[in-house]
């Protein structure tokens, strides 16, 4: 069994400390936005009704930031919400992608991109975690690619406005729409710059993992501590490491 850390009581629930908690809001949010990805995705592939569909997935995606600032705000962040959260994130972008792709008004090429890349990452998870127990956190150019991507496909979605495109390539490269000269809604430039994001923060995560390992390997002795199950105690006690 591995070691258990002191932890004051007040730090529980921060970010650095999360919480083993299950039924809080911000985790409830967290989950009526995964159902909300299904949801719109039956609509959107059924053809019910587009709008409709796009305001479920618009709702689903602008409320990306509403449960990390509830759980911060509160001090309810867990291990659970940690998890779900980049979970409903991938949610959100596979069931966008699938959608338009299964329209056939996304180029197959993004969807290929996406998708691998996060396989790449879950392959990648599987190997740090062999070595390194704590989950790596969410790093920023993650959440802009998928506030790009979200914003993209809900124009996309919209199909307004539409912009002349930019002739930055030839007209034959028709799997570049709006960069090769030919009209295209707006939404395919977020997702090209949510594309880009995407793989700088695949690098990024890359080297963190790398780090991780390496850290792990120099440093076993870390990797024993139980950072699930804490032990708390009261502010005036002395926190050491280990127990």
């Amino acid at each position: 069994m591995g070691l258990r850390k002191k932890i004051k009581k007040e730090l529980i629930g921060t970010s650095d400390y999360p919480s083993n908690k299950i039924f809080t809001i911000s985790n409830f949010i967290t989950f009526i936005r995964l159902i909300l990805t299904f949801v719109f995705l039956y609509l959107f592939v059924t053809d019910y009704n587009r709008y409709v569909a796009l305001v479920i997935y618009a709702v689903a995606a602008s409320t990306d930031w509403l449960d990390g600032q509830i759980a911060r705000a509160t001090k309810t962040v867990s291990w659970l919400g940690k998890m779900m959260d980049p979970i409903v994130d991938r949610a959100l972008l596979f069931t966008g992608v699938v959608g338009l792709v299964a329209r056939a008004e996304l180029p197959l090429w993004v969807c290929a991109l996406i998708i691998g890349r996060d396989v790449y990452l879950g392959l990648g998870n599987l190997i740090v975690r062999r070595y390194h127990r704590r989950p790596i956190d969410v790093v920023y150019t993650g959440k802009a690619a998928t506030a790009f991507l979200m914003a993209g496909f809900s124009l996309m979605l919209l199909g307004l406005p539409v912009l002349d495109g930019l002739s930055l390539l030839p007209a034959s490269f028709s799997s570049f729409p709006g960069l090769n000269g030919t009209p295209a809604p707006m939404g395919i430039f977020f997702v090209y710059l949510g594309v880009i994001f995407s793989m700088i923060t695949g690098v990024i995560y890359t080297c963190k993992g790398i780090k991780a390992i390496r850290h792990a390997l120099d440093h076993p002795e870390d990797e024993e501590a139980d950072f699930l199950n804490p032990e708390i105690i009261e502010s005036d006690e002395q926190v050491s490491p280990e127990h």
